[in-house]
C-alpha cells in the first residue's frame, strides 16, 4: 500500500499508519517509523513503556533499535548518557562545585587540585568527551607522565597525586552521567620505591643532644621564632596548626590558668583558615610550666610591634597577620650550619624529632598521638626514626633474657661427654659475666 493509500492516525502529535508495518512499528507520514511496546523493568518489578520515533530509520532498523531497547531494560543495564563536555571543563566545574558544598576546604588543598588540572590540561585525555574515555586512554596518559617522571620533570609522588585526583573526576563523571565504569580505578600507582623521602643520612630529625644545641642556637640568633618552634619540637603539632593559634580575643587557643593549648584550626596558605584540623579532630594539651614559661617569655619580649601586639595570634608576623609556610625554611638553614650538622632540616623535623623523643622519653604511643594529632598507629610508625642506639638497648635486653642460662657447646660437649654440673654453672658465670647488661649497652 501506497504512502496516498495509508489511512493516517495522529498520536501523540505525530501521524502514523493505522495498522504497524511490523510488530511494534508503524510508518511515519513524514518519514521513517514510529516505535512503541513495553518490557518488564527487573529494577522495579513494573512494566515500562518504550515509545520513540526514528524519523530516519526504515522498518528493518526501527524493528532491530526496538528489540536492542527490550533487551537492554530487560538486563537492567542503565543507559549510558552521551555528553559532550569534555574531561577538561568538567573537571574545572567538579572542582567549583566541591569547593561550594565544603568538600575542599583547605586553601591547599584548591591549590592542589588546581595544580593537578593545570598538568592535565598538556594531556590529550583532557580533550576527550567523558563518556568516550577508556581505561586504554588513561594507561596513554599515564605512559607520557612516566616520561616525564624518567626525565626529572615531575616526581612520582606527584604523578601519584594527579593519578588519585583523575580517579576521584572519573569517579564522579561516572555517577553524574551514568557512565559504565570509572575509566582510571585500575590504573596502577607510580612507583615510588626508587625515591626515598627519608634516608640515614637524611633523617630530617634530631636527636636529644642536637636538639639542645639547635634551639640554643635558635634563641640567640633568631629569638623571634624560638618559641614557636620550641612548641613545634615539644608537641609535634603541624606547622599549619601553630600559625593559627590565638592567644587573646574571644575565643583564644591558649588557655593561660588552666594551661592548656587548644588546636581546633588550620591555616594552609594565604589568610585563609579552616575550621578543624588536617585530620579532622580537635585536640586539648595540657601544658606543662616549661613551655609556659617559653610562651609567655614570647609574648613579652618578641612581639615587637604594634600590629603584633595588637594581633590576637600568638605567633604573628611583624604586621600582625600569619607567619609563612617557609618561616623556618632560612632559620633552620642557618642553625643547622652553625653547629655543624651534616643533615638538612625542615620545619617536618619538628614533628618527626617529637616520635622519636617520646620513645626516648618512655611516653605511651597513646599519649603521643593524643598530643601530635597523628590519627593512626601507622602514620606515627612513619613519622618515626629508630636509632642505632635504641636497636641496640633492645638487642641487649633480649640477650640478657637468655645469656644467663644459656648452655654452651664447647669442650665435652662436643665430643659427645656430657659436662658435668659443676662445669655447667662455671660456664654458665662466665658468660654471664661476658655478656653487657642492657644498661650497659646502651650507655
Amino acid at each position: 500500500m501506497s504512502k496516498q493509500q495509508k489511512s493516517w492516525t495522529k498520536v501523540r502529535g505525530t501521524w502514523i499508519s493505522q495498522v504497524p508495518v511490523l510488530p511494534g512499528v508503524w510508518a511515519r507520514r513524514d518519514g521513517g517509523h514510529v516505535v512503541r511496546g513495553r518490557v518488564l523493568d527487573p529494577r522495579t518489578g513494573r512494566q515500562r513503556e518504550i515509545a520513540k520515533v526514528l524519523p530516519n530509520a526504515d522498518a528493518t532498523a526501527a524493528s532491530q533499535w526496538l528489540e536492542a531497547e527490550r533487551n537492554r531494560i530487560r538486563q537492567g543495564i542503565a543507559k549510558q548518557a552521551l555528553t559532550r563536555e569534555r574531561l577538561g571543563e568538567y573537571a574545572a566545574r567538579l572542582l567549583d562545585r566541591k569547593i561550594n558544598d565544603g568538600e575542599i576546604r583547605s586553601q591547599a588543598g584548591i591549590e592542589k587540585w588546581k595544580d593537578v588540572l593545570r598538568r592535565l590540561k598538556g594531556f590529550e585525555v583532557a580533550d576527550l568527551y567523558l563518556h568516550a574515555i577508556r581505561p586504554r586512554d588513561v594507561v596513554a596518559w599515564r605512559s607520557e607522565m612516566a616520561r616525564w617522571v624518567r626525565e626529572g620533570k615531575y616526581s612520582p609522588n606527584t604523578g601519584n597525586t594527579d593519578l588519585s585526583v583523575l580517579r576521584v573526576i572519573l569517579g564522579h563523571a561516572k555517577l553524574d552521567f551514568e557512565l559504565p565504569l570509572n575509566a582510571a580505578r585500575e590504573v596502577p600507582a607510580f612507583d615510588t620505591s626508587q625515591r626515598r623521602t627519608y634516608t640515614r643520612e637524611e633523617p630530617n630529625a634530631l636527636r636529644s643532644a642536637e636538639l639542645r644545641e639547635f634551639l640554643a642556637c635558635l634563641r640567640e640568633d633568631f629569638p623571634q621564632y624560638f618559641a614557636m618552634a620550641f612548641t613545634g619540637f615539644s608537641t609535634g603539632l603541624r606547622p599549619s596548626s601553630l600559625r593559627p593559634l590565638r592567644r587573646t580575643g574571644p575565643t583564644p587557643d591558649v588557655l593561660w590558668e588552666e594551661r592548656a593549648l587548644l588546636v581546633r584550626q588550620s591555616h594552609t596558605r594565604r589568610d585563609v583558615v579552616m575550621l578543624g584540623t588536617k585530620t579532622g579532630v580537635d585536640l586539648e594539651i595540657a601544658l606543662p610550666d616549661e613551655l609556659v614559661g617559653v610562651l609567655d617569655w614570647h609574648v613579652k619580649s618578641q612581639l615587637v610591634t604594634k600590629e603584633q601586639q595588637a594581633s590576637e595570634l600568638l605567633f604573628p608576623n611583624e604586621m600582625g597577620g600569619f607567619r609563612s609556610r617557609s618561616v623556618f625554611d632560612k632559620p633552620f638553614a642557618a642553625v643547622a650550619k652553625a653547629i655543624g650538622l651534616k643533615k638538612r632540616i625542615t620545619a617536618r623535623a619538628m614533628r618527626r624529632t617529637f616520635q622519636d623523643l617520646c620513645r626516648e622519653a618512655r611516653v605511651a604511643d597513646v599519649v603521643a598521638r593524643s598530643i601530635c594529632g597523628h590519627a593512626t598507629e601507622a602514620m606515627q610508625q612513619r613519622y618515626s626514626t629508630v636509632s642505632s642506639s635504641e636497636q641496640a638497648e633492645g638487642v641487649a635486653r633480649v640477650i640478657a633474657l637468655f645469656g644467663r642460662n644459656r648452655a654452651n657447646q664447647q669442650g665435652g660437649e662436643e665430643s659427645g661427654e656430657g659436662p658435668s654440673s659443676a662445669s655447667r654453672n662455671a660456664r654458665a658465670e662466665e658468660a654471664d659475666a661476658a655478656t653487657p647488661t642492657a644498661s650497659n649497652s646502651a650507655e
